[in-house]
C-alpha cells in the first residue's frame, strides 16, 4: 500500500471517529448522564436526590441555560451552587443548551 492511500484510510478513520463523537455529544440525554447531571437532579430532572435541589423537567429553558452559564461563571454562588460548580467544567455552552432544551420539553 502506498503512502498516500494509508493517509487516506487514517484521515477516513479519523474523520469517522470524530463525528460518531460529535453525534453522540449532541444526544440531550445521553449529555445529561455523561455530564453528571442526573447525580443530583435525578432521572430525567423529576426527582432530585436531596429535596434542596431543583426539579428542572419542564423548567422554562432560558431559564435553565441562564442558571447554568451564571454557575458556570461564577455570577450565582450559593452553597448548592458549589457543588455544581464544580461539575460546569465538563460542559460546553453548546451542550448547556442542548441540555436545556431537552429539559424544558419533558413533563414537569
Amino acid at each position: 500500500m502506498t503512502v498516500y492511500k494509508s493517509l487516506i484510510i487514517t484521515i477516513g478513520i479519523i474523520t469517522a471517529s470524530i463525528l460518531s463523537n460529535s453525534a453522540q455529544a449532541l444526544d440531550a440525554a445521553g449529555l445529561y448522564r455523561e455530564r453528571a447531571c442526573i447525580a443530583c437532579h435525578g432521572e430525567e430532572g423529576r426527582v432530585p436526590v436531596m429535596a434542596e435541589y431543583p426539579k428542572i423537567a419542564g423548567q422554562n429553558a432560558p431559564y435553565i441555560l441562564a442558571q447554568m452559564k451564571d454557575i458556570k461563571s461564577g455570577v450565582r454562588n450559593n452553597t448548592h451552587a458549589v457543588a455544581m460548580k464544580n461539575m460546569m467544567h465538563l460542559i460546553s455552552d453548546e451542550e448547556m443548551a442542548i441540555v436545556a432544551e431537552w429539559l424544558a420539553e419533558l413533563p414537569k
